[in-house]
């Protein structure tokens, strides 16, 4: 307030974090992750987004690929740039209530994304995995996916450990169209 208890204004550059060495990547698309939107209300069918995308358009829903028990989309909160997810048509949470052959593709989709993910982009290595329960990280606990993030030298560097912050070098749908382009066709 002025002397005569009037506002007063600021200028622009007066606000903001103070002056330091530190670079700042401001990524506010991230709060809607962390605020939770789109999360499911419940675990049914209904509600999930993994059993709506199938019935969608392959670019709109991020799908790379269908088989004939599972798929597989790039994930819309990506640890690193062609981030896939491998998972079954079939609403199912456990990895144990799996079906033979919902089984058996699951792995054989993980083993051709991997290969896609090396010819396209060329990683140094993956990381693997399923997220058994809320408590074990998963974001959509009620419908099973396979992680299959790539992974280079170098990548986890200060942005996402000190920063929580993901740099992403391409558009999802970009990635989606190169990999689409790359799986092989049955």
């Amino acid at each position: 307030m002025s002397d005569a208890g009037e506002p007063r204004l600021e200028p622009a550059d007066r606000f903001g974090p103070p002056e330091d060495d530190i670079a700042r990547l401001w990524t506010p698309h991230r709060m809607v992750y962390i605020g939770g939107q789109d999360k499911p209300a419940d675990s049914t069918p209904d509600e999930c987004p993994f059993c709506r995308i199938p019935a969608g358009d392959d670019e709109q829903g991020l799908v790379v690929a269908r088989g004939a028990d599972c798929f597989a989309l790039l994930n819309l909160y990506p640890y690193n740039g062609g981030h896939l997810m491998v998972l079954p048509y079939r609403h199912v949470s456990d990895y144990t209530d799996l079906t033979a052959s919902e089984t058996h593709e699951l792995a054989a989709m993980t083993q051709t994304a991997m290969r896609v993910l090396r010819a396209v982009y060329a990683p140094a290595g993956f990381n693997l995995g399923m997220n058994q329960g809320e408590v074990a990280g998963a974001g959509i606990a009620a419908h099973l996916h396979q992680h299959v993030v790539p992974r280079w030298l170098g990548d986890a560097n200060f942005l996402p450990v000190v920063g929580r912050t993901k740099a992403l070098p391409e558009l999802l749908a970009d990635t989606r169209a190169r990999l689409a382009a790359a799986w092989p066709t049955r």
